[in-house]
């Protein structure tokens, strides 16, 4: 599979992923952290904010392969 068609389906795979994902992290906001300190609903933001990359990463490195005719 060529590079430029990773890509694309990884973009589209890339995109659902953190529309269920952001969606899933505002209902566990709006359900568990609304009557929370301050404190705790910003260390949830934070972490929530940067997890999401983890998940994403092999994608990423399966999208950034070189192309077998270029290795």
């Amino acid at each position: 599979m060529r590079r430029r068609t990773r890509k694309f389906i990884g973009t589209l795979i890339m995109l659902a992923f953190v529309i269920v994902y952001s969606l899933i992290a505002m209902v566990i906001a709006q359900g568990r952290l609304q009557d929370a300190d301050k404190l705790w609903q910003g260390v949830y933001y934070f972490v929530v904010g940067l997890a999401w990359i983890l998940p994403l990463m092999p994608l990423i490195r399966w999208m950034e392969r070189p192309d077998q005719d270029q290795a």
